[in-house]
């Protein structure tokens, strides 16, 4: 897995909070990996909050990528949301 998180100072450079930002999660296609994403994702989240994604899957079905555009509302908002995701059995890389 990679372990790489984007720096604050990288993303307060790049980015102008609030703003949708987009993560991609690579994992195996098991164990409801798609439903274990969006759950640590929206534990950063306000409650209620439903963020835009979608989902697909490699041909052979090994592996499925979760695209999410949760509200961030800082650098740091954004690298606790990585930190959640990285925790996660199956993660082939986080981007």
């Amino acid at each position: 897995m990679s372990d790489r998180v984007p720096s604050i100072e990288l993303l307060e450079a790049t980015h102008h909070f609030p703003c949708t930002y987009s993560f991609k999660v690579i994992g195996l296609a098991t164990d409801c990996f798609v439903g274990r994403v969006l759950a640590a994702v929206k534990m950063e989240l306000p409650e209620g909050t439903e963020p835009a994604f979608s989902t697909r899957s490699t041909s052979g079905g090994r592996h499925v990528s979760v695209s999410i555009e949760p509200e961030c509302t800082s650098a740091r908002h954004v690298i606790a949301i990585y930190h959640r995701v990285h925790a996660l059995d199956g993660i082939v890389m986080v981007m």
